[in-house]
């Protein structure tokens, strides 16, 4: 195999599918606009992405463990492009809304898989600086999308739907590049079955709590029938997918790789990094048209200072651990700064200075840079290779709802607050500007949490190999469940290659 040429595909594949989830940021003001939606509808277009790529990811991580992985992401770049056209050509919100979530399990699928792929061919040790290439590809797209969003509806001749289109191109280029050059192991077993069940009961209370934080409080009040039958019956559902996740026999979510120490740490850690990553985003390119009129272009300009932070930190870090072969101490300075550009953040009115901003964006893209792909990468060096789907899915999909929580509750935060002051007589930008400000000081709490899983991480060697030999597997695993041991370095193994 090409590693090269097979790395640019997945990272190409990436790239359009990260993009996705952000360029619509600053494009929908606008979007609701045309389709005359409603605020409700406004949040929702980004959440129904967000929220099907969460309940996606584990299902593609399980799917991968069994099947052939490079099937399984040419599959995942399908049902993006199809998610794409009919979000691009969508005559109402109601249709956008169900095209995004279309859009969003191919997303959770290529978010999940490129990482699995690349833990397939590369061992940890080396996979340090390829994880700084994730984090560089996740950021140019990230932050690069409001600005690629901006453009785009700022040009006459193209219009918003062209945010949806532009990606297209690129992802069947990304599916004809992987075709010609991947090649993964692929390990089949018999009797293989997929917890249809689990998923389920996850998906339908994943989406049954974030209903109800988008509507409580608004359309009804917190102690009313409505948040009983809504808050309680996500409970239920969710307590039911945790009794079925013990008793399947090829759980999405495996419990045993839940209750090792390493893995739980790394997805609270994710959850931290998951609501900064999407929750940034989103509502600082509000913050700049809303506040303090900026135009959409402009307001993709202003947030470059977070993507040169992920950017620079997530390369330098990758290069680093690769040579040291250690981890911890980028996670935890990573999630410190996150955590301190989050306060910076909540310190912001609608007339703060635009330097204090771009600092504050430079500490929070740096922990994004150091944290996000790095989690991942600590619990890939503990699990044995039959497992690196399930592991790795299961600590995308907590980042993943990270980010969807994040913003289904801090844009409920944020519109009940702008209600608030504007009904008290403040102006629109005054009152959604203090309004951005109490959210990231939200967001500054939720960051916190980063530092404490961070600090609590047993300090990890990278392996050299891509698997640990057989008769160390179970006692590297039960390790883990354990106290969190790292794996020791082993001889690599040779996988059987898929064609």
């Amino acid at each position: 195999m090409s590693t090269p040429k097979a790395l640019s595909g997945l990272l190409l594949a990436l790239f359009v599918s990260t993009l996705s989830s952000t360029v619509v940021s600053t494009a929908l003001p606008r979007m609701i606009g045309d389709l005359h939606g409603t605020q409700s509808q406004y949040t929702w277009v980004v959440t129904a992405t967000l929220l099907a790529a969460t309940a996606a990811t584990p299902i593609w991580g399980k799917l991968a463990d069994l099947f052939s992985k490079k099937a399984l992401v040419q599959i995942a770049i399908v049902v993006f492009v199809a998610g794409s056209l009919a979000a691009g050509l969508s005559q109402n919100v109601g249709q956008l809304i169900a095209s995004r979530a279309l859009q969003g399990i191919g997303v959770g699928g290529l978010q999940a898989l490129v990482q699995i792929a690349i833990a397939a061919m590369i061992p940890p040790r080396e996979r340090g600086r390829y994880s700084g290439y994730l984090s560089s590809v996740t950021a140019v797209s990230t932050i690069g999308g409001p600005l690629l969003g901006g453009v785009i509806v700022d040009t006459s001749w193209l219009g918003w739907r062209w945010c949806f289109f532009i990606a297209i191109p690129f992802a069947v280029a990304a599916l004809v590049l992987l075709q010609l050059t991947l090649r993964i192991a692929v390990v089949r077993r018999d009797n293989v079955t997929i917890d249809y069940a689990g998923a389920t009961l996850i998906t339908a209370g994943v989406s049954l709590l974030l209903i109800w934080i988008s509507f409580v409080d608004d359309a009804f009040a917190w102690l009313s029938w409505q948040t009983l039958a809504m808050a309680g019956g996500a409970v239920l559902l969710l307590i039911l997918a945790a009794r079925v996740e013990t008793r399947a026999a090829e759980p999405i979510v495996p419990p045993r790789i839940l209750r090792g120490r390493t893995t739980a740490l790394a997805i609270l850690g994710s959850l931290a990094a998951g609501t900064a990553m999407y929750g940034a985003t989103v509502f600082l390119t509000q913050y700049f048209q809303l506040s303090r009129g900026h135009t959409p272009t402009q307001a993709g300009l202003l947030t470059i200072p977070m993507m040169a932070g992920i950017l620079i930190a997530s390369i330098v870090a990758g290069r680093l651990i690769t040579r040291t072969g250690r981890i911890k101490p980028f996670v935890v300075t990573g999630a410190i700064s996150l955590t301190a550009g989050f306060v910076l953040l909540s310190l912001i009115d609608a007339g703060t200075p635009i330097a204090l901003i771009a600092v504050a964006m430079v500490l929070v893209g740096a922990g994004v840079g150091m944290t996000l792909q790095n989690f991942v990468l600590v619990v890939q060096n503990v699990v044995p290779l039959s497992d690196i789907g399930a592991a790795s899915s299961t600590v995308a999909f907590f980042r993943s709802l990270g980010g969807t929580i994040g913003v289904a509750v801090l844009g409920a935060v944020l519109a009940r607050q702008v209600a608030s002051s504007t009904a008290a007589g403040a102006s629109p930008a005054t009152a959604f500007g203090d309004a951005t400000g109490q959210v990231f000081l939200i967001s500054a709490a939720v960051a916190a949490l980063g530092i404490v899983a961070a600090v609590l991480l047993r300090p990890v060697t990278l392996r050299t190999s891509l698997d640990v030999p057989d008769p160390l597997k179970a006692a590297s695993v039960a390790a883990d469940a354990a106290d969190g041991a790292p794996a020791v370095d082993q001889v690599a193994l040779t996988p059987r290659r898929d064609t």
